[in-house]
């Protein structure tokens, strides 16, 4: 069967959000969104959906995504989306895409165009998902944003977050979704002249006055395996990679994309503006 993408409406679904989230980050009970959260901001305008497989003729949730509205600074209604997880047994098949799209379903129907969200800039796996599948964009970086966090994946490291701006109308995200993104090859564009503004392992950046309209910037292919290796390194990647990403959005640019080859990554940072339709 299936799995199917639907609204969360049951008492025993709001649960099984709670329980996914120890399950899937290691949470703390302190730390989880809990029922009456979940519940209260889905039912004053919020999106609270499930993702569910049967198995053995049991039916289970495997995945979800919860938001609830929110104001921009300017005070423009947008979409928080603010916790969304899948179960490590069903990645890569395209479940947190069915979520997404599904989220961005319902805030449409809201007359609701942007939807934001934080991650981790350091995380690759979710970076290429977000960037390169959903077409969002960056150019806020938020220092230490959740403080010390005590759940499995984030705990040891200030929890430094990108917040993504999702314009879920706009022609480059449609242009996205409909899988017509410009294959782009970091190499390549290296050839053409377009700089990497950091080395290939972290050190004191020596940046030269950078006029180029796009850049690259490298970050670790897997940080959760480089972090459980050296912590120590994977903090100088957090503090070598947050200096340059502010001072990258300090000078105008966007992170569009995020590149995978050889084994590394890099993102994509645009400089000319972004054309959000």
């Amino acid at each position: 069967m299936a799995i199917e993408i639907r609204t969360v409406k049951t008492e025993d679904e709001y649960h099984a959000v709670e329980h996914l989230q120890r399950e899937i980050w290691g949470a703390q009970d302190i730390e989880i969104v809990a029922f009456e959260t979940l519940m209260t901001a889905h039912k004053n305008g919020g999106v609270m959906l499930g993702a569910f497989d049967t198995v053995e003729d049991e039916e289970r949730m495997i995945g979800f995504v919860f938001g609830f509205v929110g104001l921009t600074a300017d005070g423009r209604v947008k979409h928080c989306s603010h916790i969304a997880g899948v179960l490590p047994a069903y990645r890569d098949r395209n479940v947190g895409y069915a979520l997404k799209l599904k989220q961005r379903e319902q805030a449409l129907a809201q007359g609701i165009d942007l939807i934001t969200w934080t991650f981790d800039p350091l995380e690759s796996r979710n970076a290429r998902f977000n960037f390169h599948k959903l077409g969002a964009t960056c150019d806020t970086y938020l220092r230490n944003l959740y403080g010390a966090m005590r759940d499995t994946l984030n705990a040891g490291l200030p929890s430094d977050r990108f917040q993504v701006d999702w314009r879920i109308a706009s022609p480059r995200v449609e242009s996205r979704l409909r899988g017509e993104d410009a294959a782009m090859s970091s190499s390549k564009l290296m050839t053409d002249g377009v700089p990497l503004i950091n080395p290939s392992a972290p050190r004191p950046s020596e940046r030269a006055a950078i006029e180029s309209e796009r850049a690259l910037i490298q970050i670790p292919s897997d940080f959760q395996s480089l972090k459980a290796a050296d912590k120590n390194l994977a903090l100088e990647w957090r503090l070598h990679t947050r200096e340059l990403f502010e001072w990258a959005f300090a000078k105008g640019y966007t992170a569009t994309d995020l590149l995978v080859e050889g084994g590394r990554s890099y993102y994509l940072l645009e400089a000319e503006t972004i054309d959000h339709g």
